[in-house]
């Protein structure tokens, strides 16, 4: 009996210890959640950093459970050579997991803004650990990997607010450049989300085949107005202004030349 009760008591200790670190990993995380709640943090962050903090505390717990039987370190270390190799056959998905980790933190993007990620433009619905989901222009719904995300530029249309709209013109070379200018200058102020600063710009550019070729440069608010139909608004509005102050839009001449006929002897 006497040679029993050690063993007894190494079990009795155990199970204490991973208990108590079983409920102080559950509390302690949703202690951390309700704080970073309180903060008006990201709730998929405060999600992820509670988590993350659970399972530390019931891991730590676990180990030191165990080192009541036998040495942890050498067990341990085979742990660390087996993680190494499934790490190492893993990768791309650790990859993905980190850079989710990554974004779910620094937040570059939240859930239903208007973004550009790896060239697909549209709006977040979910962002992952793994995989960020956008819903493209068309409608289609695009699973891109965080690694893939992260690598190259983010494009956050939402929290810039402004979007400068780009709309190329052509009038006759005839049309009186300065009447030109006042008249889309007046017909863009109409256009709805647009905002006057920055000032709008109709630059003039080049001499073309059959026109002078110029850049309208306008700001629209984003989030008021999607920039395909502040465009779309803009051509419209200014082909009719010029149209009904005279000058016509041009179209492109070619002149063809007949071959010479072929002189006979």
């Amino acid at each position: 009996m006497t040679g029993n009760l050690p063993s007894f008591t190494n079990i009795l200790t155990a199970l204490l210890i991973f208990g108590a670190s079983y409920y102080a990993g559950i509390w302690l995380s949703r202690l951390l959640n309700r704080v970073l709640q309180r903060s008006n943090a990201e709730p998929g962050v405060s999600h992820l950093l509670a988590q993350i903090l659970k399972w530390t505390i019931i891991s730590l717990g676990f180990i030191t459970a165990l080192q009541r039987f036998f040495n942890v370190t050498a067990f341990l270390t085979g742990l660390g050579i087996i993680g190494f190799t499934i790490g190492f056959a893993l990768q791309n998905i650790m990859q993905n997991f980190v850079s989710g980790v990554i974004l779910l933190i620094q937040q570059p993007f939240k859930v239903g803004d208007d973004v550009k990620l790896s060239g697909h433009e549209g709006t977040v619905l979910k962002i992952g650990l793994r995989t960020t989901e956008i819903r493209i222009r068309n409608g289609l719904l695009v699973f891109l990997p965080n690694a893939d995300v992260l690598a190259q530029p983010i494009i956050n249309y939402t929290r810039s607010n402004g979007f400068r709209v780009d709309l190329p013109v052509s009038v006759p070379y005839e049309a009186d450049t300065e009447k030109v200018r006042a008249v889309i200058f007046k017909e863009i102020k109409s256009i709805p989300g647009y905002v006057d600063n920055p000032e709008p710009r109709v630059l003039f550019h080049t001499f073309g085949q059959s026109s002078i070729d110029l850049s309208v440069q306008f700001w629209i608010n984003y989030s008021a107005t999607d920039p395909h139909i502040a465009k779309d608004a803009a051509l419209v509005k200014i082909k009719h202004a010029l149209e009904k102050s005279g000058v016509d839009v041009p179209y492109p001449v070619q002149v063809m030349k007949n071959p010479a006929k072929r002189k006979t002897k």
